[in-house]
């Protein structure tokens, strides 16, 4: 597991963590885990790749904020990188990243924007065998069936405001979202979706994980707006958003802040952690009891757990 706080990396063994440091030059701004290992995209641009046997930097010559890295392959390493403005970026074999221009091409790419007027990003992307799916801010996600060679637009019967993407080892056809009006999944890999908002109380929504073995059992974060203002709740889901429920036990009941994209994370063995501030929670239940497993130094920006076998 890989640990983002706002004062660097740690990384932990699950099920029990004992996080220690993960020394990345530059300041970390996202992270991705995957089976021994892991990587950390920079705020200068570069990626550190850390493993069993230490740390090495690549100079990833990304001139672009990144938002986002999704390891594609392990062993030559090779990832995707999603940046604001919104590309992509595959990295691979230690050299520089090269824009993936199908991307560049899509004609939907005219319909994206922020509420603000800045430019829209790639705010999140998950990966199912060769299925890749890229979730931009705003302009709902496109797809890939070629391990991001070429992409795609799914239905725009989807939500535009996209805030995280999520897939299942176990049901590779089935694609998850959370988006300003709360959940819609997909079981055709985005051809037709399904609004899964009942039970909701509130319906912005943040984070969203599926756990590895059970394509029903989801966790949704939501809250009243962007802002939140101690509206921020975590809800758990059996029957893939049909219904939803709050934790027995253990999590806050609201938050003061979003529990946020990339926040909440079930690893291989179906365990569930959310971080809320400077704390990270376990769940060995499927999220109905919770208990606090490590206090960080600094705020948790992000959770990552390598993905379980399909």
């Amino acid at each position: 597991m890989l640990i983002l706080t706002e004062e660097g990396v740690y990384r932990a063994d699950t099920p029990a963590p004992r996080p220690e440091p993960v020394r990345v030059h530059g300041g970390a701004v996202m992270v991705d885990a995957f089976t021994g290992g892991g990587v950390a995209a920079q705020a200068d641009g570069g990626v550190a790749v850390f493993g069993l046997e230490g740390t090495d930097r690549v100079a990833s010559g990304i001139g672009d904020e990144i938002h986002c890295i999704q390891v594609l392959r392990e062993n030559p390493l090779a990832l995707l990188i999603g940046t604001e403005p919104a590309h992509l970026y595959r990295l691979e074999d230690g050299q520089p990243a090269a824009r993936v221009e199908s991307f560049d091409r899509l004609e939907v790419r005219a319909d994206w924007y922020t509420p603000w007027g800045g430019p829209p990003a790639v705010r999140s992307l998950a990966r199912s065998g060769d299925d890749v799916y890229a979730d931009i801010h705003v302009g709902s996600i496109v797809r890939s069936a070629d391990a991001g060679q070429s992409w795609a637009p799914v239905n725009p019967g989807l939500h535009p405001d996209v805030h995280q993407v999520a897939v299942c080892p176990a049901a590779p056809e089935r694609v998850y979202v959370n988006t300003a009006d709360a959940v819609f999944v997909s079981e055709d890999r985005g051809e037709s979706w399904r609004h899964r908002a009942d039970g909701l109380p509130c319906r912005y929504g943040r984070a969203i994980a599926v756990h590895p073995e059970d394509p029903d059992c989801l966790l949704a974060s939501v809250s009243r707006g962007p802002r939140a203002e101690g509206t921020g709740r975590l809800f758990r889901s059996s029957d893939a958003g049909r219904s939803w429920a709050s934790p027995d036990a253990g999590f806050p009941e609201t938050t003061l802040d979003n529990v946020d994209t990339f926040q909440v994370a079930f690893d291989a063995g179906g365990a569930a952690w959310a971080s809320v501030g400077d704390r990270l929670y376990r769940s060995g239940d499927r999220g109905r009891s919770w208990a606090v497993e490590w206090k960080a130094p600094a705020p948790i920006v992000a959770i990552s757990c390598p993905p379980g076998s399909p």
